[in-house]
């Protein structure tokens, strides 16, 4: 009970800077180049700390792949969830607090398809790149499975974040930009959905290519 307590810990606490990151990025004024390479280092380095305890996460999709890869015993998908939502959740009401109200931004719409075919794309990448550089046998012990996770949020952000999609790509995160007012609820419900479909994608692609682990 212990080992699983200070895994659920662990993805908080992922979680939490990951979309800490995400709206002081957002909603702080960043712009450019900033946020896309913040919120992808936040995720490398929390990956990096936190991977040898719990898998390093931080994401219910990524956790919904590694279950379909044998990588994480389904019994553990909810509390991995809860924790991950807990945390970005608190780190939704921090940037809130901080940030005066009349600064919020009111979320952005965006094209139903094409936010579908964004979020999709790229929360599939990532599953698919967390599954074979972090859980696949013949790269075990590997030193570059957290650059190549955090640069793929970072590759995805730049291509179609805030351009077709909100660039989520982790149900966490799209519930949190919920709460920080920086997507509508209809928008954020429907990349939640997305990301778990594309988990599911990702998950049976591994199976499929990796097919002897």
């Amino acid at each position: 009970m212990k080992e699983n307590l200070r895994k659920y810990l662990v993805e908080f606490i992922g979680t939490f800077f990951l979309v800490f990151t995400v709206g002081s990025t957002i909603l702080f004024g960043a712009s450019g180049v900033i946020p896309p390479i913040a919120i992808g280092f936040a995720l490398m380095v929390m990956v990096y700390a936190g991977g040898h305890i719990s898998g390093g996460h931080y994401n219910p999709a990524v956790s919904l792949a590694a279950v379909i890869r044998g990588a994480l015993p389904a019994s553990q998908w909810l509390p991995y969830t809860v924790a991950q939502v807990v945390g970005g959740v608190a780190a939704s009401f921090l940037v809130n607090y901080i940030v005066a109200p009349q600064n919020y931004s009111q979320g952005a719409d965006f094209n139903i398809l094409g936010l579908i075919i964004g979020e999709f794309l790229f929360t599939f990448a990532l599953c698919y790149v967390v599954l074979l550089t972090a859980t696949s046998r013949p790269v075990s012990g590997n030193s570059y499975y957290g650059l190549a996770i955090g640069s793929a949020v970072t590759v995805g952000a730049f291509s179609v974040g805030g351009i077709i999609c909100p660039g989520a790509f982790n149900p966490a995160v799209a519930i949190s930009l919920g709460i920080m007012h920086a997507a509508f609820w209809k928008i954020a419900g429907i990349t939640v959905l997305v990301n778990l479909i594309a988990a599911v994608a990702a998950g049976l692609t591994f199976k499929a290519v990796t097919y002897n682990e």
